[in-house]
C-alpha cells in the first residue's frame, strides 16, 4: 500500500480528474472561447503586473460603482497549465451583479515550485488589497475562489491572509501528502515538507469566515474525500462553512456555473 489501503494504480485514478470525463478538450476550449468573449464585451485591465516576473500578471475587470466586492479566481490545471486568460468567462456575470472580477495568473510546475506558486498568488492578493479602490473595489470585501488547483490555491490564500472575507474553494486539494505520492509529482515535485506546509487542511483559516466547499458529483475520490476533510476542519476553527452541491457538473464545468451563456 502507497497511502492509506490505496495501492499506486488506485492513489492516482483518485487524483485522475482527467478520467471523469470521455475528452477535456471541450472544456478547455469553452473557457478560451467564453473569456475572449468577455475581454471584447467587458471594460478590462488585461496583464496587470503584479510581480517582476512575466508570469505575475492579473486580469481587472473593475466593478460598475465605487466601493463594489471584489471577486478574485484563481485558476486551475493541476498547477501545470491554463492561465489567467482562461478565466474571463466569469466576469460578465459578476461585474453585472455589482462585482469587481480579478483572475490572477501564475508560473507553472515545474518551472516554479509550489512553493513559489503559492508566493506568487499571495503577492497578487496584495496588489489586489492595495488597489482595489482603483477598480472601484472595496478592500474590506474581497472573496477569493479558485477551481482545483486554485481551490487548492484559494485555500493557501485564507490559511494566512486574514484580510480576505470570504472565499469558495471548487473542486480543490486540500491535503498535498497523497498528491506527493502520486503521478501528479511528476511536476509537482514536491517532498514531505513541501506537501506539509502546501496542505490547507493542515493550516485552516486563522480568521473565521464564510466558507463554501462545492465539487462536482463525479469527481474523483481524492477531490471529494478532501474537500469534506476541509470543510470539517474549517468549521471547526469557526469558519461559517457550507457545502454547495452543483448536480450535473463535472470537475471541468462546474466554474462555468460562473457564466450562466454556456449551454448545459
Amino acid at each position: 500500500m502507497i497511502y492509506r489501503y490505496r495501492d499506486q494504480a488506485a492513489l492516482d485514478a483518485s487524483l485522475n480528474a482527467r478520467a471523469t470525463v470521455a475528452d477535456i478538450e471541450p472544456f478547455l476550449a469553452a473557457y478560451a472561447n467564453e473569456s475572449a468573449k468577455a475581454r471584447q464585451t467587458l471594460n478590462g485591465h488585461i496583464n496587470v503586473p503584479y510581480g517582476p516576473t512575466p508570469a505575475e500578471r492579473m486580469d481587472i475587470f473593475p466593478a460598475k460603482r465605487p466601493d463594489s466586492p471584489v471577486f478574485v479566481f484563481i485558476h486551475g490545471g493541476y498547477w501545470r497549465a491554463l492561465d489567467a486568460s482562461d478565466s474571463s468567462f466569469m466576469a460578465p456575470m459578476f461585474v453585472e451583479a455589482g462585482a469587481a472580477v480579478v483572475a490572477v495568473n501564475y508560473e507553472l510546475a515545474p518551472i516554479a515550485s509550489l512553493d513559489e506558486i503559492v508566493r506568487q498568488c499571495r503577492a497578487a492578493l496584495d496588489h489586489v488589497f492595495a488597489h482595489a479602490p482603483q477598480f472601484n473595489g472595496d478592500p474590506e470585501r474581497v472573496h477569493v475562489s479558485g477551481s482545483s488547483a486554485g481551490g487548492h490555491l484559494a485555500g493557501m490564500m485564507i490559511a494566512e491572509d486574514t484580510r480576505v472575507h470570504s472565499a469558495s474553494p471548487l473542486s480543490g486539494l486540500f491535503d498535498l501528502e497523497p498528491v506527493r505520492l502520486s503521478y501528479c509529482n511528476e511536476w509537482a515535485k514536491l517532498d514531505a515538507a513541501i506537501a506539509w506546509r502546501n496542505s490547507p487542511l493542515r493550516h485552516p483559516p486563522k480568521k473565521p469566515l464564510p466558507l463554501v466547499i462545492s465539487y462536482a458529483p463525479n469527481e474523483a475520490a481524492e477531490f471529494v474525500v478532501q474537500s469534506e476533510a476541509y470543510l470539517a476542519a474549517c468549521a471547526a476553527v469557526g469558519c461559517k462553512a457550507q457545502f454547495v452541491a452543483e448536480p450535473g457538473t463535472n470537475h471541468f464545468d462546474l466554474p462555468m456555473r460562473f457564466n450562466p451563456r454556456t449551454p448545459r
